[in-house]
């Protein structure tokens, strides 16, 4: 499948479903969600659009 660069959101995550090929989502828009109560650092945070790339 063919993926459009959304540039404005960077992304390395190769094993999401939404990974495009130049390090980018190809979302519009995605859900930025926590893991802690409280974060006070990013890995305090993850993204919520996050779907694992099928085999």
């Amino acid at each position: 499948m063919d993926q459009k660069c959304n540039s404005s959101i960077k992304c390395t995550v190769s094993s999401c479903a939404y990974h495009a090929p130049q390090n980018c989502c190809s979302l519009n828009q995605i859900q930025v969600g926590c893991t802690d109560h409280k974060p006070c650092s990013c890995r305090g945070t993850e993204c919520d659009s996050f779907q694992q790339k099928t085999c």
